[in-house]
Order: structure tokens, then sequence, then C-alpha cells
């Protein structure tokens, strides 16, 4: 009997030990990259915590435009801005790829335009949706090179069709005091016309 459990114990014992000395599975550099591009979307745009940067951004960070890369206090600016213009703006990672050190990241943008201070629009209200698709180079955790594109025209078109008819408006507004303006100043050099001629001479 005592053998029985005995044998029973060796056997469990033996099953523990070869459970810990299996190698633990550690996540892929692909893994670990779209892990670090989730957090620009999540915690640095959508949450505001703008901080982050400094934990996943390399201090050499470029991002590379069409005609000039900038560095990582310009581009963090321009973030800064867009959230201060859009404070609900949320954006949305439709796909995200990993091979090796590069993530590309397909998303959409969503925010309304409630505050100024981005591209010199005053405030327009404007609702925005629009797509964009953003390449990183990620070495060692943390993002050293940006290519992003956007639909930058197609935004603006929606702050247009959204403002059309408040412009018609003003401009209407604007037509009126003009007339009136003009009708009024027509009326009063009438009046000093007419004034002078039926002014006495002295003698």
């Amino acid at each position: 009997m005592l053998s029985k459990y005995f044998i029973i114990g060796v056997f469990l014992a033996g099953t523990s030990l070869l459970a810990k000395s299996e190698p633990q599975s550690t996540p892929t550099t692909e893994a670990r990259n779209k892990a670090i591009a989730t957090r620009v979307f999540e915690e640095i745009f959508n949450q505001g915590r703008f901080e982050v940067a400094n934990e996943i951004y390399s201090p050499d960070f470029q991002n590379h435009g069409l005609h000039r890369a900038v560095d990582l206090k310009t581009d963090q600016d321009a973030v800064h801005a867009e959230k201060q213009a859009f404070p609900d703006l949320q954006l949305q990672v439709e796909r995200l790829i990993a091979e090796g050190d590069w993530v590309t990241a397909l998303w959409t943008f969503r925010g309304t335009h409630t505050a100024g201070g981005y591209a010199g629009l005053p405030v327009t209200g404007t609702p925005i949706e629009m797509r964009g698709i953003t390449i990183w180079r990620i070495v060692d955790g943390k993002i050293r090179d940006e290519w992003s594109s956007f639909d930058e025209l197609g935004a603006y078109s929606q702050v247009v069709h959204h403002v059309q008819g408040k412009l018609w408006i003003a401009l209407g507004a604007f037509l009126l005091l003009v007339v009136a303006a003009e009708r009024l100043l027509w009326v009063g050099c009438k009046w000093l016309v007419k004034l002078f001629r039926h002014k006495p001479s002295q003698a």
C-alpha cells in the first residue's frame, strides 16, 4: 500500500519538474511590435497620454513626410494640436500587419472639430472621418521611423460641406449690410444737398 502511494508521489513530482523544465514561450518580435504600435493609437491618440511617447519612441525618431522629415518633438506637437482641436478624437485600427522590424497600420480617424488651433482653422463643429495608413520601423522596442498617408483633402472637404450653409448666411448678411449702408449714405447725401440749397445767404 505504501509503495503504491510512493510511486504516485514520484510520478507527480516528476511531472511537475518536467513542466517547469519546459521552455516558456516568448512573444515574437512581430507580436511585441504590434503591441507597441497599438499603444500609439490607444494610449497617445485616444486617451491623450502623451507621456507614453517617451517610452515607445526612439530619441532619434524621424517622421518622413513627402518633402521633409520631422523629429519627435515636432511630430508630438502635431499630435497635441490634433487632440486639442478634436477632443473626442478616436483612431480605430482596421488592420495591423507586422513583419520583422516593420509594422503597418490601416486606421480610421473620427473626431469633432470643436476647438481652434489646428491648421489655422477656427472652430467649425465639423464631425470628421478619414482613413489613413502608417508604416513604422521599430528597433529594440522603440519606434525609429514613420511614414504616414491620409486623406487630408477629404477632411477639408467635409469642413467646407459642413460650414457652407453658414457661409451663405454670412454672405447674405454682409450683402444686406452693404445695401443698407449704401441706402443710408444716399439718403444722407440727399439731405445735405437739400440743406445747402435752402440755407439762406448771408448779406
